[in-house]
């Protein structure tokens, strides 16, 4: 297996450009800020942008806790890597992933101003210091479990704002990360309730949805339904139909984790 490195300082665009980067040169898995990432997906790992601290970030990204080392090392195993690029803010940073990770000697090391002009550097680190957002190199569905509740959508202000090329566009995700000064982009309780209530009434046997309460915890959002179902339905294969339905569209309109749906039936309709 080989190992290459992508180097800058932070906010200089080095997730947005980490694609076309890992492409020309051959990686086909990319460590960034604590995960492991290929082909749009994520493998292994936890993102530094959801720890609480600044510290707490940097420790992440530099894989110090045992346990999250272990978890990426065996997934580059397991999905056999056959070359992995990992992203630093310094030579030292990425050569100190590549030991704690036992990945074989860093044999190139591209830096940010290799393939980006000044002019997108500026632009990069404009977006991270005034509007406090940083990039990662997957889809938003792909990291959604690590961002409940925080701010993210797809990436669409950098294809905008550059004359990218079609071979550096892919799928990218903006986020906040928790550790942000900027504020803190909020749904209201409301609008997952009535989204919840919406689709359990797209299941057929639905007469009515009496109520929905609300949860919210680090992870997620915790759901609970009472409704009332039409008589003579299979009252265990229509809740099993509302959870599904439930989850899949509170995730789906407003990107917060529906981790738990409970469903209590109250009545049946004749």
């Amino acid at each position: 297996m080989r190992t290459i490195a992508f180097v800058g300082p932070s906010g200089t665009g080095k997730s947005y450009r980490a694609l076309m980067v890992a492409k020309q040169y051959g990686a086909d898995a990319i460590l960034d800020d604590g995960l492991l990432i290929s082909e749009n997906k994520v493998l292994a790992g936890i993102s530094a942008k959801r720890e609480p601290t600044k510290l707490a970030s940097v420790r992440r990204a530099l894989f110090v806790e045992p346990d999250h080392a272990r978890q990426v090392r065996n997934a580059i195993r397991n999905n056999r890597v056959r070359c992995v690029m990992i992203l630093g803010t310094s030579d030292a940073m990425v050569e100190k992933i590549a030991k704690t990770l036992q990945l074989p000697e860093i044999e190139q090391i591209i830096h940010i101003e290799d393939v980006s002009t000044p002019e997108e550097i500026q632009l990069a680190q404009d977006m991270r210091q005034v509007q406090g957002k940083h990039v990662i190199p997957v889809p938003t569905f792909e990291i959604k479990k690590d961002f409940s509740g925080y701010f993210l959508h797809p990436l669409r202000i950098f294809q905008k704002s550059m004359d990218t090329p079609e071979k550096d566009k892919g799928d990218k995700t903006i986020v906040r990360p928790t550790f942000s000064y900027l504020g803190d982009y909020t749904i209201s309780d409301n609008v997952i309730e009535q989204i919840a209530a919406h689709e359990a009434l797209k299941i057929r046997d639905v007469y009515k949805v009496n109520g929905v309460t609300i949860r919210k915890t680090e992870h997620g959002a915790h759901i609970e339904l009472n409704v009332i179902l039409r008589y003579g339905c299979k009252i265990q294969e229509v809740c099993k139909a509302v959870q599904h339905t439930v989850v899949n569209g509170v995730e789906r309109y407003s990107a917060v984790n529906a981790r738990r749906v409970h469903v209590l039936v109250k009545g049946l309709h004749v």
